[in-house]
């Protein structure tokens, strides 16, 4: 009588324990994925600023038609990739679609802002310098919301991969999350090099 006991007892503590594992490894999952939404809303606010960045400068500068174009398509590029991102925050190939597509992006409004550059009525227009301080403004929170993200993806990843966690999740296909990384190239990371 006493062996069935202590063997209940053993049983109810693991399937607690395993209880507690799994929700919190839940939790975990559930954290990263609204980490992620705070980005995709950002990425939103950042997709809908184009059009009007583009619009704007279209009646100054004509001759530039490339650089509006390439802002234009990398835009529903990257919209096309966030939303296969927001299906399923953490997927490896979603999260490296992202990162390429924003990537693209990024390069073509840095080459449209230098564009602006050389048109001194649009870079003094009302429109633009509200459109590109309302897309700075949006560049920050994205940097924020993605170091938030990955923060969530880190902690979830840690804990799916302790043990006894790591069975548990086995069983269950928590599989392991992937970082949104920056966007920036390895280029573009190297410190200046800097001659007197």
């Amino acid at each position: 009588m006493i062996a069935l006991i202590v063997v209940l007892a053993v049983l109810v503590v693991l399937v607690l324990a395993f209880v507690v594992i799994y929700n919190r490894l839940v939790t975990f999952r559930n954290q990263f994925k609204n980490a992620f939404a705070q980005i995709d809303v950002q990425l939103k606010r950042r997709y809908d600023l184009i059009p009007n960045l583009v619009e704007t400068a279209k009646g100054y500068i004509k001759h530039e038609r490339e650089a509006l174009e390439a802002v234009t398509k990398a835009r529903y590029e990257a919209m096309s990739a966030a939303k296969a991102a927001a299906a399923n925050p953490g997927n490896p190939e979603a999260m490296t679609g992202l990162t390429q597509a924003e990537g693209i992006l990024t390069g073509a409004l840095g080459r449209l802002l230098a564009v602006v550059e050389n048109y001194p009525d649009l870079k003094a227009n009302q429109t633009m310098l509200s459109l590109m301080e309302e897309l700075t403004s949006t560049e920050n929170k994205v940097a924020f919301a993605r170091q938030a993200f990955n923060d969530s993806v880190t902690a979830y990843n840690v804990a799916r991969e302790k043990f006894p966690a790591t069975l548990v999740a086995a069983m269950f296909g928590f599989g392991e999350a992937e970082l949104l990384q920056s966007t920036e190239s390895a280029e573009e990371r190297k410190a200046p090099k800097v001659q007197f």
